[in-house]
């Protein structure tokens, strides 16, 4: 049994405290994850939104095919990304925003493509979250998430349960199933799974992609 849901002032707590280490931490671990997914948002091209997108690292990712608008929960994670904008090396990053992913200030159908990159399994109600990146998206748009995912079974399923247990107050979660992204997109009516791939070279992060179908596809 996977443990509960993160809470919002776990997540605020811990990241404010990674803020100031965060890119030389986690730049290199989440490398080949960041860049599939951005990759993956270019080629939709376009108005792409990114939840969770902290200290901006992903922004040498994209390039003048997209204009890119970032939010997050995390204030001092925030200050960083517009420390790299203020640079001017990446002109395709129009703004970024403080915001809950729980409930957006854009209107519905804004975006052609929401990435959110290590995000979905650490937030408070992830159903609730990928509603809103649904409803933001246009119809047609995609939704791109990368995550490790839960392994479910054998010494990996118990290994994550276990760190799950430790790391909680550090702000991750090691052992979010797939299910439930599976499971929230077929209780949509206009949403479809797109992709579901691990990525290499050791198949650690999934890189998981759904449509917004238009009204004519979802009748």
């Amino acid at each position: 049994m996977t443990t509960l849901d993160l809470e919002k002032s776990i997540v605020e707590t811990a990241y404010a405290r990674w803020a100031p280490i965060y890119d030389a931490v986690c730049g290199p671990v989440m490398l080949k994850g960041r860049r599939a997914a951005a990759e993956a948002a270019r080629a939709v091209g376009g108005k792409v939104l990114e939840v969770g997108v902290g200290t901006g690292l992903s922004f040498e990712d994209y390039d003048s095919s997209t204009e890119v608008t970032g939010i997050d929960l995390s204030e001092p994670m925030l200050a960083k990304a517009r420390a790299k904008m203020a640079s001017g090396r990446f002109p395709w990053v129009k703004d970024v925003r403080q915001m809950d992913a729980h409930a957006m200030d854009f209107a519905d159908s804004t975006f052609d493509c929401v990435v959110a990159q290590f995000v979905i399994t650490l937030v408070e109600n992830p159903e609730q979250v990928l509603s809103e990146c649904h409803r933001v998206v246009k119809p047609g748009g995609r939704i791109i998430l990368v995550n490790h995912l839960y392994s479910e079974t054998g010494w990996a399923a118990a290994l994550e349960r276990w760190v799950a247990e430790k790391t909680r107050s550090l702000g991750l979660r090691p052992e979010f199933p797939f299910a439930r992204l599976q499971a929230w997109s077929q209780a949509n009516a206009d949403s479809i799974l797109v992709e579901r791939r691990k990525l290499r070279p050791f198949g650690i992060y999934t890189l998981v992609t759904f449509e917004r179908t238009a009204p004519a596809m979802a009748a």
